[in-house]
């Protein structure tokens, strides 16, 4: 594991995260969705270099990360949806067949910020990628 690369794709991943929140604050929601999206990735490649597996584009990510983490039980299926499903999250809004995962997987979002939030952390609300995507909490 080349310990300098895991950490600078992190790095890179919080910082998507930071910049999706500042958007978030000036109101730019899809600038902030799109950085949401980077963030993810950036993780995903952090966790392909933790297992020395290097991939540069967003398919061979999306790839890799199914192939090598998911399909090897290292990572849930359910944190993968959205990158090995190949689907944004505007597009699994509209699909019936895909809206209840991602109504959970905002909910389980949602559970871990509120946890971060009682112990004093700084937690992400999720209240304006609701209603971007048009939903509703059930």
């Amino acid at each position: 594991m080349n310990r300098n690369m895991v950490l600078a794709e992190w790095n890179r991943a919080r910082e998507s995260l930071r910049a999706a929140e500042t958007l978030t604050r000036d109101r730019c929601y899809a600038d902030a969705i799109s950085r949401c999206y980077y963030a993810i990735l950036h993780a995903a490649k952090a966790a392909l270099q933790v297992h020395d597996i290097d991939a540069e584009s967003h398919p061979a990510v999306r790839r890799m990360f199914g192939l090598h983490l998911v399909k090897a039980g290292e990572i849930e299926s359910e944190w993968s949806a959205y990158l090995t499903d190949n689907r944004t999250p505007r597009h699994a809004a509209r699909l019936k067949t895909v809206r209840p995962k991602l109504l959970a997987l905002l909910k389980d979002f949602e559970s871990h910020s509120e946890r971060q939030r009682r112990s004093g952390e700084v937690a992400y609300d999720l209240t304006w990628m609701w209603a971007e995507l048009g939903l509703k909490r059930e």
